[in-house]
């Protein structure tokens, strides 16, 4: 297999609906290097931004890569859902000059990161024991809801992509049924991303608004994130986490996720004490009494290591092409 070298660099990027993050690989197992983020508001497509990254971080040009994009990647075609991007895994290599490209959803390039991250990498959320050896999920709120999961095989992992986040809202007190009823009404339906998302941060404050009959500014996801002490603020931030551990334990029983849920995205490393304070955890576990027990094993972990998909997607990109060489 061709290793990383700094003589022939691997590109990795994540491509999330608001933000481009590329890095290089200069060493078989290395972490990426001359990480730059870039807003993708500014750059035309995948092709543009990467080439502006590359024109101010590469010495030596790459001749692999690998990209995640927060999109589902269909026949080696993407188009973002909560940006203006598209392409495909043929177009994006021929404009780059590389000889080969890999071309994967963003969160399915995070769960491959799973198996590298250690203790220093996770913040436990709740109870629960880490079991590498069995499948696991990974989830989080962004500009979307990205959602992938990991089963061990053969000795190694297989990653699943999914699309959960446009999955229903599981939904459980009287103030959570008059949001879902509002939601429904302006958009037609109530899946999970509509609120589980840094869009849907600010789009539940604004109905918790109508619901209390107050007056209250739209505010930005990071707006409501620093104003903790708003009363409007923290109840948005407690119904959003709630909802989100309703979710997560949706999740964890339907992929059998008994190795743990991984919560990653850019929203819950912020919010991170809060998460911890709020009903995450009970919601995680209040299902049927006859999984309760199963549910209690299974540990929920927030990511807060700095970029672990580009490190996933470098890990992709290694078995791709070993597996390539074997052909």
């Amino acid at each position: 297999m061709v290793v990383p070298s700094a003589e022939r660099p691997w590109l990795v990027a994540d491509i999330g609906g608001t933000n481009a993050r590329f890095g290089l690989i200069e060493a078989p197992g290395a972490a990426p290097s001359r990480v730059q983020v870039l807003p993708c508001a500014d750059h035309a497509g995948l092709s543009e931004a990467a080439e502006v990254y590359l024109d101010r971080h590469a010495a030596v040009r790459p001749t692999a890569g690998c990209v995640a994009v927060a999109a589902a990647t269909r026949g080696g075609a993407f188009r973002m859902t909560n940006a203006h991007w598209s392409g495909t895994t043929a177009g994006i290599r021929e404009d780059l000059g590389f000889e080969h490209l890999e071309l994967i959803n963003d969160f399915m390039a995070l769960a491959c990161a799973l198996p590298s991250l250690g203790t220093a990498d996770l913040r436990a959320v709740g109870g629960g024991t880490r079991r590498p050896e069995l499948p696991v999920a990974v989830l989080g709120p962004g500009t979307g809801l990205g959602l992938a999961g990991l089963i061990p095989a053969g000795g190694g992992w297989v990653p699943i992509a999914a699309e959960g986040g446009h999955a229903d809202l599981p939904y459980e007190t009287p103030c959570e049924i008059e949001v879902v009823r509002l939601l429904r009404a302006e958009h037609g339906s109530a899946h999970a991303e509509l609120l589980l998302s840094g869009p849907g941060l600010s789009r539940l404050h604004g109905l918790l608004a109508t619901i209390h009959g107050v007056a209250a500014e739209p505010l930005s996801a990071g707006e409501i994130c620093a104003a903790r002490t708003d009363p409007l603020c923290a109840e948005t931030l407690d119904m959003f986490c709630a909802l989100l551990g309703s979710f997560a334990g949706n999740v964890a029983l339907t992929l059998g996720a008994r190795g743990g849920v991984f919560l990653g995205g850019g929203i819950l490393p912020r919010i991170a004490e809060a998460l911890e304070s709020s009903d995450f955890r009970r919601r995680f576990e209040a299902k049927s009494p006859a999984v309760t027990e199963y549910l209690r094993a299974i540990p929920t972990l927030l990511i807060v290591a700095p970029t672990p998909a580009l490190a996933g997607a470098a890990a992709w990109l290694g078995d791709r092409l070993s597996t390539l060489e074997t052909v």
